[in-house]
C-alpha cells in the first residue's frame, strides 16, 4: 500500500440484503477505470461474502440509538466516527447504486472541506444529496456525536441524515458542493423530458462524471428501461453496460 493508496479512499457501505455484492465489485471496477493513481477502497459492510479480494471490508460502527429506534439511511454518519477503524486521509464516499461514466480523478482535487451533490430539485436550500461526498476522516467527530446526543431533536425536525449533514457542516462553514455537472440525478438529468422520452432514450448530460439513482429506480431498471412505479418512465439504456459493470 503507497503512501498515494493512504491518502485517497473510496468508501461505500453496504447493509442487509437490498445490494448484492456484485454491486460493490462493480463499483470498485468503475473506480478502478475512472481514478487516476493509487487508492484504498473500503466497503463498511455486515455481509461480506462475494466481494472481490480488492475491497478492503470492515464492520459499520454502531450508530449507538436506543434500541427501537429505525437506524435506516442514518449508518451513513457513522463514516464521520473519530476513529474510522484507524484510516486517514481524504474520502470519497459512493452510493453503491451510482454510475461512473466519467474520470473522478477531479472529485478529489476541488478545493473544498467538505463537499457534496446540491439537492437537484430545490435548489434554495442547503441540503445535498450525500450520494457522493468527500471529507478528511476523523475530522468532524462532532457530525456523529451530536446525532447521537441529539437525535430525538434532529429525527423530528429532519427527513434523512443528508439533511443533518448538510446542517451541521453549514453550521460549521464548510458546507460546499460539487459543480453543478458533475453529478448526474438519472431522473431528473438522463431521461428526456415527456413526450420526448416516449421514444427516446436516456443519455449522459454534457459532463457528468457520475450519475446518481436516487428513487426506486437502480442501473439494472434502468438498463432494462423498467420504472418501478416511479413517474418517469423511459426508455431502455443498453449503454449502462458500458460503464456499470467490473
Amino acid at each position: 500500500m503507497t503512501s498515494g493508496a493512504a491518502a485517497r479512499t473510496i468508501l461505500c457501505m453496504k447493509w442487509g440484503t437490498k445490494y448484492g455484492a456484485e454491486y460493490v465489485n462493480r463499483l470498485y471496477g468503475m473506480v478502478r477505470r475512472h481514478l487516476r493513481g493509487e487508492f484504498r477502497f473500503v466497503c463498511l459492510t455486515d455481509r461480506n461474502e462475494g466481494i472481490r479480494a480488492e475491497v478492503q471490508c470492515l464492520p459499520i460502527p454502531d450508530l449507538a440509538l436506543p434500541d427501537g429506534i429505525p437506524e435506516r439511511g442514518w449508518k451513513k454518519l457513522t463514516t464521520f466516527a473519530a476513529d474510522l477503524h484507524g484510516l486517514r486521509g481524504t474520502a470519497l464516499f459512493l452510493d453503491l447504486d451510482v454510475v461512473i461514466v466519467d474520470d473522478i480523478t477531479p472529485f478529489f482535487e476541488q478545493r473544498g472541506d467538505f463537499l457534496i451533490i446540491h439537492d437537484w430539485k430545490r435548489p434554495w436550500r442547503i441540503t445535498g444529496n450525500s450520494s457522493v461526498y468527500r471529507f478528511e476522516i476523523g475530522a468532524h467527530p462532532e457530525v456523529l456525536e451530536r446525532f447521537r446526543t441529539e437525535h430525538e431533536d434532529i429525527r423530528a425536525r429532519l427527513r434523512n441524515e443528508q439533511a443533518w449533514l448538510s446542517e451541521v457542516m453549514a453550521q460549521q462553514g464548510v458546507l460546499g458542493y460539487w459543480p453543478a455537472d458533475w453529478c448526474a440525478s438519472w431522473k431528473y438529468h438522463c431521461i428526456p423530458r415527456w413526450p420526448l422520452s416516449l421514444w427516446r432514450a436516456p443519455t449522459i448530460p454534457p459532463g457528468a462524471r457520475i450519475l446518481v439513482f436516487h428513487g426506486v429506480v437502480n442501473p439494472p431498471d434502468a438498463l432494462a428501461g423498467r420504472s418501478q412505479g416511479n413517474w418517469r418512465r423511459a426508455n431502455p439504456a443498453p449503454w449502462i453496460n458500458d460503464h456499470w459493470h467490473e
